[in-house]
């Protein structure tokens, strides 16, 4: 299945124990979306973010647990994230947690990718059931 919508996110700093040397830096946000569309939800999670100097370049990693309806089935999952930018360019990978669906959403495995056009956020989703 393939769905697509908007989602609103808030990114707020969180304190983080690392110090960045050499012009990086480290830090730690939390996360907190709201989904629309066919993905009716809620979700929380927490960014370990790397910004370098050369501008346009970073990298992060996060995990987030999904809570809402998916298709009209209830449930949960987390959505595992990894993102890198080179100088604008960017690769990012979003994927189900194998075996971390509840409910109605046991079994589910899938791919998100995200756009930002003016400002709004958009998901696409491709997922399946084992």
């Amino acid at each position: 299945m393939k769905i697509s919508g908007k989602f609103e996110v808030d990114l707020k700093p969180l304190e983080f124990s690392a110090q960045g040397v050499n012009e990086i830096n480290l830090g730690r946000m939390s996360i907190d979306k709201t989904f629309h569309g066919d993905l009716q939800a809620r979700s929380k999670g927490e960014m370990l973010n790397a910004i370098t100097s050369a501008k346009g370049s970073a990298g992060y990693v996060a995990i987030e647990q999904v809570v809402g309806t998916l298709s009209g089935k209830e449930g949960s999952f987390v959505l595992q994230h990894f993102g890198t930018m080179k100088q604008g360019s960017n690769r990012l990978v979003l994927e189900v947690v194998p075996d971390s669906g509840s409910e109605e959403l046991a079994g589910l495995s899938g791919e998100m990718k995200i756009n930002i056009k003016n400002n709004q956020h958009y998901y696409e989703f491709n997922y399946q059931f084992a």
